[in-house]
């Protein structure tokens, strides 16, 4: 095989070049690159692990068809979605053939080799760098991916995906994965997580508390959900004070299956305590479909802080990841739906938006939160100077469009002289895409290892110290 389709994975790649920086960097990587995988927030789906001989299908069902960071990049460059084996929604216009009479692909070989025709186009992203990982740690591709090469590459990983090793269990195992938390609705059964603990499997697969579709008014299937809400319960659940206390029963009971978080996302982090009176007021409303200019955005901002309130009493850590506008590709989310990687970053202001809730309960040693931003330029105003003082409060590391070799550097370098080390929260994979994820930790203990052998060298810590 020659050098120029041969697929290598360097042992000193992603490190400077600087000969003492990289001596000192290979050290410490050496140091954690085998320790154990913890994943504290994340999106692999628990059923996956409830059924012990649980199949991923083909190499295009694994890789491909569920993936927005691969089918976003392919679709900027005019590939339709279904030509990618992705369906629209059952209730969608024209939903077996595309706008331009795009019938969904079926052949998994044709979906795989147009993948192939356009890998160039993840050079130097972090999607290349996590892909090039998998295929050669994971499933022991040697090739590089090419359009010649596709099918027998393929063929590989279609064989592999036979193999009882490759069942999700045996690779939780293989990936050294301590805990694995899931994200899960707060009216979720968790049957799968259920079915977990039944079978007796020792894999630590934790759920995570997600009230995002109840407490967003703006939620298209708000009433839907609500009625989920009601069935999970038992009971009917006809005002306000019935929906908090119908929030903190479902809360128990995540925490009772070994829940050690919740998970939030908003459009911003704006928050503010509404009295009990107009908390009543506006969910009557609600319930009635007769909400007022502002009620939504008031609603979420006064349940956050109810959600850090329930997070005082029952210790489960509050993630907040605000600063997504959702769905931005409306013609898209009509056709196929949420997550379909149109998500876009929006300027975000974290000091006076968090000010109610930090100054309640910031102080507050019951109290965890981790903030998570999609706005670098708040990191070093803003985010660093809030981790650096509020005993509460821990920074996530860069996520979704900054998880790269490029964002993780950034993030350390405009945070960690302000919040210091101790105040951010290590490192989460936020995946679905299950085989990436030792990729994506040994991509950040890459990074860290460098950047800490970077203050090493120019003597801001020693070497014992970076240890």
């Amino acid at each position: 095989m020659s050098t120029e389709t041969e697929l290598i994975l360097p042992e000193d790649r992603y490190f400077d070049r600087d000969p003492a920086q990289l001596e000192i960097a290979q050290h410490l990587y050496g140091q954690v690159r085998g320790l154990p995988l913890i994943c504290p927030h994340g999106h692999v789906d628990p059923k996956v692990f409830a059924d012990a001989d649980y199949s991923f299908g083909s190499p295009a069902d694994l890789l491909i068809i569920p993936d927005h960071y691969i089918f976003r990049m392919l679709y900027s460059q005019g590939i339709p979605l279904e030509a990618l084996g992705i369906a629209p929604r059952a209730d969608a216009p024209d939903a077996d053939a595309g706008a331009a009479g795009n019938a969904v692909e079926t052949d998994h070989r044709k979906i795989w080799q147009l993948f192939a025709d356009h890998y160039y186009l993840f050079r130097g992203t972090p999607t290349g760098m996590w892909l090039n990982h998998e295929l050669y740690d994971v499933f022991g591709v040697r090739q590089r991916l090419t359009s010649a090469t596709a099918q027998s590459i393929y063929d590989q990983i279609a064989e592999k995906l036979t193999q009882p090793e490759f069942r999700p269990r045996r690779l939780y195992e293989r990936f050294n994965i301590e805990t694995l938390c899931t994200t899960d609705a707060a009216t979720s059964t968790l049957a799968d997580h259920q079915a977990i603990r039944d079978s007796g499997w020792q894999g630590r697969v934790l759920p995570t508390f997600r009230p995002d579709a109840l407490i967003n008014l703006t939620n298209p299937d708000w009433a839907a959900e609500m009625d989920r809400l009601r069935d999970v319960c038992g009971r009917d659940i006809a005002d306000y004070a019935e929906f908090i206390v119908a929030l903190e029963e479902r809360r128990a009971h995540f925490k009772a299956m070994g829940a050690v978080a919740t998970d939030h996302a908003a459009a911003t982090p704006f928050t503010h305590e509404l009295s009990e009176r107009e908390a009543t007021e506006l969910f009557d409303r609600a319930l009635q479909k007769e909400l007022d200019p502002g009620d939504a955005e008031r609603f979420t901002a006064h349940m956050l802080m109810e959600m850090a309130r329930m997070s005082v009493d029952d210790g489960l850590v509050m993630q907040l990841h605000p600063g997504s506008y959702r769905n931005h590709n409306r013609s898209l989310f009509n056709r196929f739906g949420t997550d379909m990687g149109a998500d876009i970053p929006l300027a975000t202001e974290f000091t006076r938006n968090l000010q109610p809730l930090l100054n309640k309960y910031g102080n507050n040693p019951r109290f965890h939160m981790v903030l998570f931003m999609l706005d670098e330029s708040t990191l070093g105003r803003e985010l660093a100077p809030l981790a650096g003082h509020y005993p509460a409060l821990r920074l996530g590391p860069p996520w979704w469009f900054f998880d790269s070799w490029n964002g993780m550097k950034r993030y350390r370098e405009l945070v960690s002289e302000t919040a210091g080390l101790y105040n951010t929260a290590g490192f989460n994979d936020d995946t679905r895409a299950y085989p990436s994820i030792p990729a994506r930790h040994d991509l950040a203990r890459r990074v860290d290892a460098n950047w800490l052998a970077d203050l090493a060298v120019r003597h801001l810590i020693t070497v014992d110290e970076a240890e």
